[in-house]
């Protein structure tokens, strides 16, 4: 920590539709992996804190879930955290997709904002995707909605216009003693992290065929002696027959997520892990009341 006489600190809210980048722009800030990410929409279940230094100010990147119109408890949940997160930031940071532009989702999210009085920073995401020509007439169609003071054209998955960004938020943010160790990246616990990147390898592995019907539980955490720890994970499906597409035939499938897991948690913990996953059958678990404490989800939302 230190004193608040030359330093500031504060949050940042990331919010956009899903599938935008929002994660991977974290990650990019934070400059290591502090969210999973996926080609699918809605990878991102709970708020995530990603931490990290421009010269003397500390930013605090809230990095929420996707904002779309919810159907189920858990999408209702998710966007509530969402929410939650610009409403409580110092400073809002708009991601939206070059190719979709000002889609339903994204006039939505700025509806919202500007019915709660909030201005918004604009970081037009993949530009590398899209000409410059429908950039400019991207960016003008932004302008006109009213709410964003400054707009940024980015690619957070090469890192081009990032940093210019990171610089002008962290200028934005009050004076104040920093609010985590310098050295801190994220809020999130060990146990946390160890199952939202099982997780990812779901997302990654198994694509349309299960992903959005598994949850990931990191039941017990074992340092051992020689440096290294043993996790032990429950994954929740809702049938059978999920289990079966889980586990594969002889297990094959079971074995590669667990594998690519292990060696991405061992690069973030920096130490040896052993990884032992078990499938489960728990039906409705979107229904869990302690699925959702788990998530930092408000069950009720």
């Amino acid at each position: 920590m230190t004193a608040a006489t030359d330093t500031r600190a504060g949050f940042v809210a990331v919010v956009g539709a899903p599938n935008v980048g929002k994660s991977t722009l974290v990650n990019r800030f934070v400059g290591a992996k502090v969210s999973i990410v996926s080609p699918k929409v809605q990878t991102t279940r709970t708020r995530v804190l990603g931490i990290c230094m421009a010269g003397a100010t500390q930013l605090i990147f809230v990095d929420t879930p996707g904002i779309f119109a919810p159907r189920r408890r858990l999408d209702r949940a998710m966007v509530a955290a969402a929410w939650s997160g610009a409403a409580d930031a110092d400073a809002v940071l708009v991601v939206v997709d070059a190719e979709a532009g000002l889609d339903g989702d994204t006039r939505t999210i700025v509806e919202r904002l500007k019915a709660a009085g909030r201005k918004a920073v604009l970081a037009i995401n993949k530009v590398d995707a899209v000409k410059k020509p429908r950039l400019l007439k991207l960016a003008a169609e932004f302008d006109r909605v009213g709410i964003f003071t400054d707009t940024f054209m980015i690619s957070a998955l090469t890192g081009d216009g990032v940093e210019d960004l990171k610089r002008f938020l962290a200028g934005r943010l009050p004076q104040g003693p920093w609010l985590f160790p310098e050295d801190q990246i994220c809020d999130m616990p060990n146990r946390l992290t160890a199952a939202e990147i099982t997780r990812e390898q779901i997302y990654l592995q198994l694509r349309q065929e299960l992903p959005y019907a598994a949850a990931v539980e990191t039941t017990d955490w074992l340092e051992k002696d020689d440096g290294s720890v043993r996790v032990e994970q429950a994954i929740y499906v809702e049938k059978e027959s999920q289990k079966a597409i889980m586990v594969g035939k002889q297990g094959n499938r079971i074995k590669e997520l667990g594998e690519a897991a292990r060696k991405e948690l061992e690069a973030i913990l920096g130490r040896r892990v052993h990884l032992f996953l078990l499938v489960k059958v728990k039906p409705k678990w979107g229904d869990d009341p302690a699925c959702y404490r788990d998530l930092g989800l408000d069950y009720d939302a």
